[in-house]
């Protein structure tokens, strides 16, 4: 199917569907192609600009914005906060009791430390695998 805009000799304008471009033709041609405005006959394709079809952008990947997240927040923790190890139970509780300066730490704890530490009400989350960092070799 295509859509042409067409006159008539009074100037009227108005939309047509044909099967192609002959099919218009013949139809102009026998005059089977009336104006809806004022019944003219005489009519012709009027001056169009072609529809162009525009590209689709890429819908965005879900998995690979969260991959990138994931990497963003890797690199910052990495960055910014210090390393403790597997003295992170104690040095978390240091800190929520005033005994330790309040620092950014990431470390390991077990399921059970995790627990307890939710229980006392220390304010810690655990990193999923996919966002901690590699562990430095060294323990600051």
């Amino acid at each position: 199917m295509i859509r042409y805009m067409l006159t008539c000799s009074k100037g009227d304008e108005f939309e047509a569907w044909f099967g192609s471009s002959g099919d218009f033709d013949k139809q102009a041609e026998k005059g089977l192609i009336e104006c809806p405005h004022c019944g003219d006959v005489a009519i012709k394709k009027a001056p169009m600009a072609p529809a162009i079809a525009k590209s689709r952008e890429a819908e965005p990947n879900p998995r690979a914005i969260a991959m990138a997240m994931a990497h963003k927040l890797r690199e910052h923790v990495r960055d910014n906060f210090d390393y403790v190890g597997e003295r992170f139970p104690d040095e978390a509780r240091k800190m929520h009791s005033g005994e330790a300066e309040d620092r950014p730490i990431w470390g390991e704890a077990t399921a059970e430390q995790a627990k307890q530490m939710a229980e006392e009400g220390l304010p810690v989350a655990p990193l999923p695998a996919e966002i901690a960092p590699t562990p430095p070799k060294k323990v600051n």
